[in-house]
């Protein structure tokens, strides 16, 4: 793997060391001094691509579904799910403040290789790059702010760090700037796919799939079926799912566009999902900040396409906490080194596991599984148990005696298995913070499914589920439409509850369930309730304002320098 991508980053690497593209006014890469040969712009490309890891833009993305039903969360982003954000709180404000620092390197980067003496066709697919890197993250700060103040490579940072005061943009205006970034990029010359010394560079599908997805939200589906249809070309569903969150399909042709994340001795280059999804039994003792929901879990069907209930196995599971206690607390020992006693349910559980959508176990650890971590420096086997002492009073297991442990003291829940290392990867991961796997931002189940919520509000049912269902067959589960009543999807509202339904099997933890809600005006809805864990004890509560929420606060300090930035609505 690591031959494929280290040519790539080689000059970011190089260019990160050497260069500090945070210090303003960035006059550290002045055009008269730099961006004079091929390797020079490409390397000051790189650091467009740098820019995308910035914690608040995508580098803690994954974490972001604390804020839908998938998932849930403590300390960062805690804010978001108890509906006490304000327009100083932190993340909030770094989300900007990074998302502009970000377009502002893609300009500079526009501005310099368009005047760069190099050949044309050189120049002309790095532009296509900046620009698409600039359209994704403008779209990305659209997607949480609304309308936007618009900068583009006009703005040199050299000349005019103190004079950066324009006004908001309608949401239309700066759908309408990304849009115009693309098409560009469309017809820059970028190949549908790059040499192995080059993967990770944006391509032609990349370029195709964002556009897709921009007029999506948009509403505008015939549009959007162009674009995603054409995106498709040269890629296929990876044939393990699993597979796709560790180091043996992450760069499969199922990614459309990644994130390109690198580890290992002296190769500190990665995003921080074993830190934050990882829990104390993770590579390094992790924090497991977010969480699966227990929703999630539960809206797994079996195989055979059956919906779960877990009133069928356990009669009065979902009203009685009692009824969970009995099938989840194992009884230990004094010292909490020994399992005494295993529920006799827990071999009725293990088999239910077996027979769930294989994606469940794939996403999630869940009770009674194991799972390959890392104690004093070493792999060990841990199994995840809730318990209880011989006198009934429930106890925290520990991992140095081979069980799971839940960083958050009283959350009884599942964890991440997705995108969380097992053991230390052979070798990959030397530091939590800095994980070697590659994060998606567009793959290709994503844009089939999207194809099929298109194809749904065009009125083309038949088209919508052929798309569900290739993601469904990947995973190995009941085809829609095949026999049974419950795997009937026909009408227009039975298609979109099957996608709703999907995308958070497929997808939960990347980052794109928070603004699937969103445009689908089902936040306010389904987050505004008590959050539970395995055991039935409460979380916590969710609070999301209707008339606030489905857009973040303009920053205050933002306000306060530029006094005609409006604020979003009720904030």
């Amino acid at each position: 793997m690591k031959k494929y991508i280290m040519p790539f980053l080689a000059a970011l690497l190089a260019l990160t060391s050497c260069y500090d593209l945070d210090r303003a006014p960035y006059d550290q890469l002045s055009s008269s001094t730099f961006w004079q040969t091929e390797d020079q712009c490409k390397s000051g490309l790189m650091g467009v691509y740098a820019s995308l890891k910035n914690t608040d833009l995508y580098g803690k993305m994954f974490m972001i579904d604390v804020n839908s039903d998938v998932a849930v969360g403590y300390d960062q982003y805690e804010a978001l799910q108890l509906g006490t954000c304000t327009p100083r709180t932190g993340f909030l404000n770094g989300k900007w403040q990074n998302g502009y620092n970000a377009v502002q390197r893609a300009n500079l980067a526009i501005r310099s290789i368009g005047e760069a003496p190099i050949a044309e066709e050189a120049k002309s697919q790095m532009l296509g790059e900046a620009r698409f890197l600039r359209a994704l993250i403008y779209f990305h700060l659209l997607d949480y702010f609304g309308g936007l103040p618009l900068y583009d490579e006009t703005t040199n940072l050299e000349q005019d760090f103190n004079n950066l005061m324009k006004t908001r943009s309608s949401a239309e205006e700066t759908r309408a700037f990304i849009i115009a970034d693309l098409e560009k990029a469309l017809n820059s010359g970028l190949p549908e796919k790059w040499d192995d010394a080059n993967y990770g560079r944006v391509t032609l599908t990349a370029v195709q799939a964002l556009l897709g997805k921009i007029y999506l939200y948009d509403k505008q589906y015939e549009k959007a079926i162009e674009y995603f249809e054409k995106s498709t070309t040269g890629h296929e569903l990876y044939s393990n799912f699993a597979d796709l969150f560790n180091l043996t399909g992450h760069t499969s042709s199922e990614m459309i566009f990644s994130i390109i994340n690198l580890g290992g001795t002296g190769n500190n280059y990665g995003m921080p999902l074993c830190f934050y999804a990882g829990t104390r039994n993770s590579y390094g003792s992790c924090w497991n900040n977010t969480l699966p929901s227990v929703n999630l879990v539960d809206m797994y069907e079996y195989k055979d396409g059956r919906p779960f209930d877990w009133d069928e196995l356990f009669p009065g599971y979902t009203t009685d906490n009692k009824v969970r206690e009995r099938v989840y607390r194992c009884t230990v020992n004094t010292d909490g080194s020994e399992v005494l006693d295993i529920p006799a349910e827990s071999e009725k559980i293990k088999e239910m596991y077996d027979q769930r959508d294989p994606r469940m176990s794939a996403t999630v650890i869940a009770p009674y599984t194991t799972y390959r971590g890392w104690y004093s420096n070493k792999e060990k086997l841990m199994t995840f148990y809730f318990a209880k002492n011989e006198k009934g009073d429930v106890v925290a297991l520990h991992e140095s005696n081979g069980f799971m442990r839940n960083n958050k003291g009283g959350w009884e829940t599942y964890f991440w298995r997705k995108f969380v290392p097992e053991g230390d990867w052979n070798g990959a991961i030397t530091n939590r913070e800095h994980t070697p796997v590659n994060f998606p931002i567009i793959r290709l189940a994503d844009v089939y499914l999207m194809l099929a919520e298109c194809y749904n509000e065009v009125g083309n049912q038949t088209k919508a589920v052929e798309y569900i269902n290739k993601v469904r067959e990947r995973a190995g589960i009941a085809l829609l439409n095949s026999g049974p009543s419950y795997l009937a999807a026909n009408t227009k509202d039975e298609v979109f509850q099957r996608i709703f339904r999907e995308r958070a099997y497929e997808l939960a933890g990347e980052g794109v369930r928070d603004s699937d809600l969103r445009r689908w005006k089902l936040s306010h809805t389904l987050l505004n309730r008590d959050e539970y864990g395995i055991t039935g004890k409460r979380m916590l509560t969710r609070v999301f304002r209707e008339n606030r929420d489905y857009l973040w606060p303009i920053p205050a300090t933002e306000i306060e320098i530029n006094e005609g930035l409006k604020q979003n609505p009720n904030w």
